[in-house]
C-alpha cells in the first residue's frame, strides 16, 4: 500500500538500526509524546531493538488517558439525565470514571451514542429537537479544529439543544512542565506528527532553545520512528538542540493556519487538569465567551462533583514517564483491558494497553518512583 508499506520495510529498518548503533556513543533518554507512537514502538518491538543505552520514555501523549476524571464523571452525570443524549468517540466509552464508565451507564439505560465525527452530533441535534445532545470533545490540538467547526455549525443553525464538554489539552505546556521537574530524565523529544500537522512546530522552538533539548517532529510508522530517534541521537551527540522535521510529507513549520483560525475563534487557552498529573497552567482550551452558550458543564451545572481515582492506579507515573506499566502491582492482574483501573489500560493509545497487547509481563517487584510531585506542587500554587 503506497505511503504505508514503504515505511515498514525491514531492510531499511535494519539499516537505520545500524546507523543508530554507529551514531550513539553514550546513553540517551528520548521521550515520544504521542500514544500512537508508543503503540508502534511497543507493538513492533522497536524499543527493545534500539542500541544499548538508548531508552524510550513514554510520555503523556494519549488524549483519552489525560482526560480528567472529573470530566468523565461530569459526562456520566449529564448522560444519566432524562432527555439527554451523550455522544462520544468510541474510545471514551470504557474509560473508568470514579464509579463506572459510559458503556456501563448505557447498559443501564442511558442514551450514550458513538459518533465518528463531531458533525454527527450536530446532525443528531437537528434530528432530535426534543432532546439535549451533548458531545464529549476531548483530544490534543489534532481534534480541536473539527470540534470547533461543530460548534460554529451549531451556532449557524441556531441549535439550542446542542452543547459540548470541552476537555482539550495542549502539548507544549506539558513538555515544559516535564522539563521543569528536577527529576526529569528526558534529553530529547519525538513530537507528534499529527499535532504538528495542525499547529506546525513554531511553539516548540522556544522549548528547544530554553531547555537545550532536541525536538524531532516524527510520524507513526516504524521507519518514521527509527529515523526520528536517529535524528535526535545525532543532535545529542553533536551537542545541538533544534527542532527538526522527520515527517516532511505531512508537516510544515506553520501548520494548517485555517484550522488554527477555527480554534482561535471558538476556544481560548485556560489552565487544565491532566488525569494523574494535576493542574497545568495554560495547558488546555475552553469555549470563548462568544460560544459560552454551548458549554454543557455550565448548562447542566455539574461543576461540583468530587472525583476519586483508584488508589492502586499509577497512571500519573506512567503518563509522565516516571514508571512503566510492568512497574505497577496491578498491571495484568487487577488491571487488564477488560477490567481497567485507569485510562492507560483501556485507551487505544494508552501505554498500559500497548504493553499488555504486546504480551509484556509484570516485573518481579514494582519500584516505581511516585508521580511527579513537583508538577502537583506547582498545580497547587
Amino acid at each position: 500500500m503506497k505511503y504505508l508499506d514503504e515505511y515498514r520495510d525491514p531492510v531499511l529498518a535494519r539499516r537505520l538500526l545500524g546507523e543508530l548503533t554507529a551514531a550513539a556513543t553514550r546513553p540517551w533518554r528520548i521521550m515520544e509524546v504521542c500514544g500512537g507512537q508508543t503503540h508502534t514502538l511497543v507493538r513492533q518491538g522497536i524499543d527493545e531493538l534500539l542500541p544499548a543505552g538508548i531508552r524510550m520514555i513514554h510520555g503523556p501523549g494519549c488524549p483519552v488517558c489525560v482526560t480528567p476524571l472529573e470530566t468523565l464523571d461530569r459526562a456520566m452525570a449529564i448522560a444519566a439525565r432524562p432527555g439527554t443524549v451523550l455522544t462520544s468517540f468510541g474510545d471514551m466509552l470504557r474509560v473508568p470514571g470514579s464509579t463506572t464508565d459510559l458503556l456501563s451507564l448505557r447498559a443501564r439505560g442511558a442514551d450514550v451514542r458513538v459518533v465518528y465525527t463531531p458533525m454527527d452530533a450536530v446532525r443528531l441535534a437537528t434530528q432530535l429537537p426534543d432532546k439535549e445532545v451533548v458531545f464529549l470533545a476531548v483530544g490534543f490540538e489534532t481534534t480541536a479544529p473539527a470540534n470547533a467547526m461543530a460548534v460554529i455549525q451549531a451556532a449557524h443553525l441556531g441549535l439550542t439543544n446542542f452543547s459540548v464538554i470541552v476537555s482539550h489539552v495542549l502539548v507544549p505546556p506539558a513538555m515544559t512542565a516535564l522539563l521543569d521537574d528536577p527529576d526529569c530524565e528526558v534529553q530529547a523529544f519525538l513530537a507528534a506528527g499529527h499535532v504538528c500537522a495542525v499547529m506546525g512546530w513554531r511553539a516548540y522552538e522556544p522549548i528547544a532553545d530554553r531547555y537545550r533539548v532536541p525536538i524531532v517532529v516524527t510520524g507513526f510508522e516504524p521507519l518514521d520512528l527509527l529515523e526520528g530517534v536517529l535524528m535526535a541521537v545525532r543532535q545529542l551527540e553533536d551537542g545541538r538542540h533544534t527542532v527538526e522535521n522527520q515527517y516532511a510529507r505531512a508537516v510544515r513549520r506553520d501548520g494548517n493556519t485555517e484550522a488554527q483560525d477555527a480554534m482561535k475563534r471558538v476556544f481560548r487557552v485556560t489552565d487544565r487538569a491532566w488525569r494523574g498529573i494535576g493542574m497545568l497552567p495554560d495547558s488546555g482550551l475552553e469555549l470563548a465567551d462568544a460560544y459560552a452558550e454551548f458549554d454543557a458543564v455550565r448548562r447542566f451545572d455539574v461543576t461540583g462533583l468530587q472525583a476519586s481515582e483508584d488508589p492502586d492506579c499509577i497512571a500519573g507515573a506512567i503518563l509522565t514517564g516516571a514508571a512503566e506499566p510492568p512497574d505497577c502491582a496491578a498491571y495484568g492482574t487487577r488491571c487488564t483491558p477488560r477490567t481497567p483501573l485507569g485510562a492507560p489500560m483501556v485507551s487505544t493509545e494508552g501505554t498500559c494497553a500497548a504493553y499488555h497487547s504486546a504480551g509484556r509481563p509484570p516485573r518481579a517487584s514494582s519500584g516505581h518512583r511516585a508521580p511527579l510531585d513537583s508538577l502537583r506542587a506547582r498545580s497547587a500554587e
